[in-house]
């Protein structure tokens, strides 16, 4: 039997705004899940008796659990009831190139990797990308980046099999900077990255389980060897319910 008192206090909306009590109570929740004072798998009070305790009607905080189970933020699990589905929160800095993997271990998270597709292919646009002849070959790499067991970001990644024909045979595991070092004799030096904000797509809301068309935060990188070529180029699309990145700035 939960004991909701203590979270259903930190839950109470105000009559002292123009905000919907839904926005409240979503906000509110929403607070307690990215602090951590609502861990993942965690219950939620009934609609019920979330209800009742705030004085709200059903319809207000059913709204509010839709939004929520929309987002991928919660979910229905039978007797269980309503379990937060939080996904790790991410705090990275920005400054160095590292791969997903270190990434996760700076921040004390297990990474591990779906493959979708490892294909090679001739690609306009990115022949383009890479200021090859049209008619050059690409490894083409998808992939599902998991913290924790949770889908954290799908990433497509091309790889110029012109400078590192070796990255055909890679047989994905381990790291793609390592076979890149060891296997192809190139060392990446410095990379340049992009930041927007983006909805999911179809394909993006599936992978992240969102139930609609919800934020997220889209990288391009493009990867230089130390002969300043281009080797890798990377669009990975982040959830934007996980990330939050950090720069020093220096003044």
């Amino acid at each position: 039997m939960h004991d909701y008192d203590e979270l259903i206090a930190r839950l109470k909306v105000s009559e002292k705004t123009s905000e919907p009590y839904y926005q409240q109570l979503k906000r509110n929740i929403l607070t307690l899940i990215e602090t951590g004072a609502i861990e993942n798998g965690s219950g939620l009070p009934s609609e019920r008796m979330l209800a009742e305790a705030l004085n709200l009607s059903r319809t207000t905080v059913r709204r509010c659990y839709e939004e929520l189970r929309a987002s991928g933020q919660i979910d229905s699990d039978g007797r269980a009831g309503t379990l937060v589905k939080a996904a790790p929160k991410i705090c990275p800095s920005l400054g160095k190139l590292k791969g997903f993997t270190e990434e996760m271990r700076e921040v004390g998270i297990t990474a591990s990797t779906r493959i979708v597709s490892h294909e090679v292919v001739t690609d306009r646009t990115i022949a383009s990308i890479f200021q090859r002849p049209s008619t050059s070959t690409f490894l083409r790499l998808i992939r599902i980046r998991l913290g924790n067991e949770v889908p954290m970001t799908r990433e497509v990644a091309w790889y110029d099999l012109t400078l590192a024909p070796g990255m055909a045979d890679w047989d994905t595991s381990g790291s793609a900077y390592n076979h890149l070092e060891q296997q192809c004799c190139i060392k990446l030096s410095w990379a340049e990255q992009s930041i927007e904000a983006v909805m999911s797509s179809d394909e993006e809301s599936r992978v992240f389980d969102f139930r609609q068309s919800s934020p997220c935060l889209l990288l391009k990188r493009k990867s230089y060897s130390q002969q300043q070529q281009l080797v890798e180029y990377v669009e990975g699309t982040f959830r934007g319910d996980a990330y939050t990145y950090r720069i020093k700035l220096e003044v």
